[in-house]
């Protein structure tokens, strides 16, 4: 069996620079495309009820008269659904195929909309949002893992961010539709804002009756033909597809020289209750780098308040010192829009500068932004009775400042990045955890945020969430290796070293160039 780090050396993988190397030269496939377009338009489901429901909470709270607690609650809560959503999708995903997990999670959410829009009461509201939070919990796992696996090396994170650029889409949307329905009379705007929801759900699930499988699953079902056929079509040229699939056919434990059409394949390497032994009980030095990495990532996502200035932003608003309702939301539309036009640095930009730099430069910037916003908020809450116009338009730009930097690189990268780095035995299980890690912090930053302020000031909130992405910047910088241009079945061979990743990639450059000198002497011979 060929070894796949001297395959390696023939694609002229990556630079020497562990940060930052000349781009890759590729055309986009457009076919590889459109499949991840149809499964990350999954992301739209957290992106819309997020954007509505930071609206949508103003006229729910007047009209059901609940207290400034049960509003966290049901704010938060989502992403506490999402969590367990998350978690049995990463084995739903094993068992029926990553793109059977898509359409069940439109479905999915598209009870929960319907169960929402149709609340009698807060406890009725409560149930819909158990269940929308597992059709978001659904599509939150699986959207970055199908999208990567399907997804050619060159363009993989062009690919595979979309996930966050159609998350913000969904939360552009719902901040649009808070602005419409709230036309409407109190108890029938927020119904429509919640039930508008539905309609993507819809989409998504007739989209995943189309699109091809995950190669990557077919060949752990021993279905090699069907990947063969469906890697032709992804990839960017034929040779590259038969690259792919060997790397995929050696990480499911397939001899090379095997060209059946089914073959079967070894029950380790398939997932399941080997996957968490893996994992927990006996990892790699690998593998644990590469969870410690994955997991910490989404983390400090979340960790660091993004959701609280993105779901609370007519809060803050009004703490700035914008009083009436419409202008709320308009100041809050903006701040959609913001976030929608920055991910598009990240979408473009992560296969040439690759995802450190943008991953640094973005959690720096966050760490400015939110300890301005912390600033401005302080100092207009000591001024109660004065209205500071410097302070609140400096406040304003630290909002938009906040979400353009998170998303240029923090909010896409986490999600590229964690469905890259685990290997084919573990990805389902890897990036389902990862991504309930990240719904967990979510809903916890959203359930406390309002007592939180209360407690320390709003202003001395936003300075804590500062601190928090300040030891993000740390840990980024210190543990997660370069992964730009790298094969998914490469991602393990540069973990296991923590701090001294820079000397393992050091180590493999310097041993692909006498790899690829000696096969050039041999070709020459």
């Amino acid at each position: 069996m060929a070894d796949p780090q001297s395959r390696a050396v023939t694609r002229g993988v990556e630079s020497s620079n562990p940060d930052f190397g000349p781009p890759p030269k590729a055309t986009k496939n457009k076919y590889a495309l459109a499949c991840a377009l149809l499964a990350c338009m999954s992301s739209i489901l957290l992106g819309y009820d997020t954007g509505v429901m930071s609206g949508g909470m103003i006229y729910i709270q007047r009209d059901l008269k609940i207290s400034d607690v049960q509003k966290e609650v049901l704010v938060g809560t989502i992403n506490v659904y999402s969590l367990l959503g998350s978690a049995i999708a990463g084995r739903t995903c094993d068992w029926v195929g990553r793109r059977y997990t898509i359409a069940m999670a439109g479905v999915i959410f598209f009870v929960g909309a319907f169960l929402m829009a149709f609340a009698t009461n807060y406890a009725f509201l409560m149930v819909g949002r158990f269940v929308a939070g597992i059709g978001v919990g659904y599509a939150m796992m699986i959207a970055p893992v199908y999208s990567s696996e399907i997804s050619p090396r060159s363009i993989r994170g062009f690919i595979t961010s979309f996930t966050e650029v159609f998350i913000n889409f969904g939360v552009l949307l719902g901040y649009v539709s808070n602005y419409f329905f709230a036309k409407l009379p109190t108890n029938l705007g927020w119904r429509f804002m919640m039930g508008v929801g539905a309609i993507p759900s819809v989409m998504l699930f007739v989209g995943a009756l189309v699109m091809p499988e995950s190669p990557r699953w077919l060949v752990l079902q021993g279905k090699v033909g069907m990947a063969r056929r469906i890697l032709e079509k992804t990839s960017e040229s034929l040779q590259e597809a038969q690259e792919r699939l060997a790397d995929i056919k050696e990480a499911a434990g397939i001899p090379e020289d095997n060209h059946d059409e089914v073959v079967e394949v070894p029950k380790d390497r398939t997932g399941g209750k080997g996957a968490w032994r893996e994992m927990f009980i006996h990892p790699t030095r690998a593998v644990l780098h590469i969870t410690i990495a994955g997991i910490g990532l989404c983390f400090f996502q979340q960790a660091s308040g993004i959701d609280s200035v993105v779901m609370y932003s007519p809060t803050i608003f009004g703490n700035a010192g914008i009083k009436s309702d419409s202008g709320k939301l308009l100041a809050t539309i903006s701040v959609g829009v913001t976030k929608t036009i920055f991910i598009l640095v990240s979408t473009f930009y992560l296969d040439k500068f690759g995802r450190r730099i943008l991953l640094l430069t973005s959690t720096a910037g966050l760490v400015c932004s939110l300890v301005g916003l912390g600033i401005g908020l302080t100092v207009i809450d000591q001024h109660p009775n004065e209205k500071l116009t410097g302070a609140i338009a400096f406040s304003f730009f630290c909002v938009l400042a906040s979400v353009a930097t998170f998303s240029m690189g923090l909010g896409p990268v986490a999600w590229v990045y964690s469905s890259e780095i685990f290997p084919l035995r573990l990805r389902a299980l890897g990036s389902g955890l990862a991504a309930s890690m990240n719904r967990l912090i979510s809903g916890v930053i959203l359930m406390t945020f309002i007592s939180l302020y209360k407690a320390i000031t709003i202003g001395g909130a936003f300075f804590l969430f500062g601190g928090i992405a300040s030891v993000a910047f740390v840990f980024f910088f210190t543990l997660l290796p370069e992964t730009r241009g790298r094969g998914l079945e490469e991602m393990e061979e540069l973990f296991g070293t923590f701090c001294k990743w820079r000397s393992t990639v050091r180590e493999l450059e310097e041993k692909k160039k006498l790899e690829s000198e000696k096969k050039e002497k041999n070709d020459l011979a």
